[in-house]
């Protein structure tokens, strides 16, 4: 989720809506979980016609890590082989720089005319530049809100995690001293000082002696014309091995020249993210631990990508719909969007690199669409220039029609969670930030049509029922990542008892009434976003998800839960990427497969983004692609002898099978 859109727009307006992790701020009273809902619902009962013994699939979507933030030092079981900075020699088991560290390198660059994909490099950083603390947010001094302790979303063991840190405000009259363990955020301050100086140039470890597994860290930003930006992408750096020829060298110099956006508003210098991208946990020394039992007990991925290049709310969309949304009149036909609400990464004059209007000012002007079909349009011609000198076509000509605007970052729903119209004071002023009423096909509607249930339940959505302003717990549930809470079909009609808070999915669980597709979101607290939630936590939440389903005996011999972290949140990865239009694709994320029928320690090394999970509901369930726009037509991936990273069919996306044996 963008750093931006993470706290309300306006003193006196909410949103929980935007994303309200952030506002775990202080740890400051407990209030007890309650009204969680209750089971069964009209999604109850899974459909027994599928391909493979799978009756019941769990998507548990977590956010923001890349697959080298998270497994950069893993090593897999005997027999099996897998890409990560410590595979490739960028990195030693002990965290300390590798022999080939000068493949993740960080260049510096410069870009004052026009925005490029891939910008003039002037030479390497000396050392990294240090990693920033901010999270580039607006929040008013003294503003506390009380939090959700216990968090039902998380396991007993991991409860007390919700006790550790703070985060306070530093104003020059009130300045945050941080705990030189615990504490994440100190808003305001620029730099992590618990990190040595200068750092060498490229991947560093997150943890160590000033900042256990328990601690916090920046956010780095991770916007659509910034992530094109760091990914460095130009056919004249092509290789066998990387025919995409993107370099991931940019990310600290993107992140210190604009960082998350500009909004039209002078330069600052510096804006202080920093080296904070190149951060990585050491799975070697004991951090990420339950996910690496889950690594050499089932099966993961390490060639999966987040679709869309960006943050939270594309990237959900693309989840359940394998395209992107637009701008309309709210009845499906294109419309242009306000001006304020139109992207423009070209930079100021007489800046380097300083967008002219791009991020979340938090008062809803905040550039978020593209006319992607119109070359003339800012930010278009670059990366069309790049697309159409690949050696293969972009997926249908670059998946752009005609005078649309396309969403490319984060902008709330047009419905409440109760169905009805978003009400414009969520803006915090007369600028859009609302996206109309969606007519993009989505999984739920083909589910429904074909008679086969599903259900997303998202922890915090019943304290989202309200008037606003919301019950302060609401602040918790991520409106971003509903992304069925854009769509008007699901939204205006009965499928919108489909959409549960966390609750009556452990209900549903252990009465055996689990539909045939769930999709199941954490609170703001617990989904591992960097800056407002920890590593442990999200490890907490994905351990009780899978040892609920475990417990029913009944229920897990037929299951499949798939473990999708909706995008990198701007951390560099060392992975290629397959550039399939003009939206993405990103760098990779984690994906792991837990299931009777999940190969055991494997491994899986095929192209895949977030359209493989609708291949794989598609395929198992017998359902056809939801539009002729969506990513869910390409092909599977033909592998190249010796390298089964590239698809020599491109653009082309797996459909998970390969990870299961049935």
């Amino acid at each position: 989720m963008d750093a931006g859109a993470r706290l309300p727009r306006a003193a006196g307006r909410i949103t929980g809506l935007v994303g309200a992790k952030i506002l775990a701020i202080g740890f400051v009273m407990a209030i007890a979980a309650a009204g969680c809902g209750n089971g069964g619902g009209s999604g109850a009962g899974g459909s027994q016609s599928t391909r493979t013994p799978i009756r019941h699939l769990i998507v548990v979507i977590p956010e923001n890590r890349s697959f080298d933030n998270v497994f950069a030092t893993y090593v897999p079981p005997q027999g099996q082989t897998v890409r990560n900075l410590l595979s490739q020699g960028i990195v030693n088991a002990d965290g300390t720089p590798g022999p080939n560290v000068a493949r993740a390198a960080q260049m510096q660059a410069t870009d004052t005319a026009a925005y490029s994909i891939a910008p003039a490099r002037t030479g390497p950083y000396a050392s990294l530049p240090k990693p920033g603390l901010r999270l580039a947010l607006s929040l008013p001094p003294g503003l506390a809100f009380p939090i959700l302790v216990p968090d039902p979303g998380l396991d007993e063991t991991a409860q007390e995690l919700l006790m550790v840190g703070s985060l306070t405000y530093s104003t020059p009259s009130a300045p945050c001293t941080p705990d030189p363990i615990y504490s994440f955020q100190c808003l305001g301050q620029d730099f992590d000082t618990r990190y040595p100086s200068p750092l060498p140039n490229g991947p560093y470890q997150i943890t160590g002696p000033t900042t256990p597994y328990v601690s916090y860290f920046g956010d780095p930003p991770h916007r659509f014309f910034q992530n094109w930006q760091q990914m460095d992408c130009s056919v004249a750096n092509a290789s066998a091995a990387n025919p995409s020829g993107c370099l991931a060298d940019l990310f600290a110099w993107v992140d210190d020249t604009v960082g998350a956006g500009s909004n039209g508003d002078p330069v600052p210098a510096p804006t202080f993210y920093g080296g904070v991208a190149m951060g990585f946990y050491n799975m070697a020394l004991g951090d990420f631990p339950y996910l690496l039992s889950l690594a050499q007990s089932y099966a993961i991925s390490d060639n999966y990508h987040q679709s869309v290049l960006g943050g939270t709310a594309v990237n959900h969309h693309a989840m359940i719909t394998g395209d992107v949304l637009y701008y309309s009149d709210g009845n499906g036909n294109p419309a242009a969007p306000p001006q304020a609400a139109i992207e423009n990464p070209n930079p100021v004059p007489g800046t380097d690199n300083w967008y002219t209007y791009d991020g979340d000012a938090g008062d809803g002007s905040s550039g978020a669409y593209v006319n992607c079909s119109d070359r003339t349009q800012p930010g278009v011609a670059p990366i069309f220039d790049y697309l159409d000198r690949l050696p293969y076509e972009p997926f249908n000509g670059g998946n752009c029609a005609s005078n649309t605007f396309y969403l490319v970052n984060n902008e709330v729903p047009a419905f409440t969670t109760l169905g009805t119209p978003m009400p414009p004071s969520v803006c915090g002023s007369p600028l859009p930030c609302i996206v109309p009423p969606s007519t993009v096909p989505t999984i739920g509607d083909e589910l429904s049509a074909r008679g086969i249930s599903w259900k997303y339940y998202g922890e915090g959505f019943d304290f989202a029922n309200n008037q606003f302003p919301p019950d302060p717990r609401a602040l918790l549930y991520e409106t971003l990542a509903n992304a069925f809470q854009y769509s008007k079909s699901i939204m205006t009609s009965s499928l919108r008892d489909n959409l549960e808070d966390l609750g009556p999915f452990f209900a549903d669980v252990e009465n055996g009434t689990l539909p045939a597709v769930s999709f199941v979101k954490p609170d703001g607290l617990i989904d591992g976003h960097p800056g407002t939630s920890s590593a442990p936590l999200v490890e907490g939440f994905i351990r009780k998800i899978v040892s609920a389903v475990q417990a029913n005996e009944t229920l897990w011999k037929q299951s499949a839960v798939i473990i999708a972290f909706d995008e990198a949140g701007g951390y560099y990865d060392s992975g290629y990427v397959q550039p399939i239009d003009f939206f993405g694709d990103g760098p990779r994320v984690p994906l792991i497969v837990v299931s009777p029928f999940a190969r055991r320690g494997y491994v899986d090394h095929t192209y895949g983004d977030h359209a493989s999970i609708l291949k794989f509901i598609e395929y198992n369930w017998k359902l056809d692609p939801l539009s002729s726009r969506s990513r869910d037509n390409l092909p599977n991936p033909v592998a190249a002898p010796g390298d089964p990273y590239v698809p020599t069919n491109a653009p082309a996306i797996g459909d998970l099978l390969a990870m299961f044996t049935f």
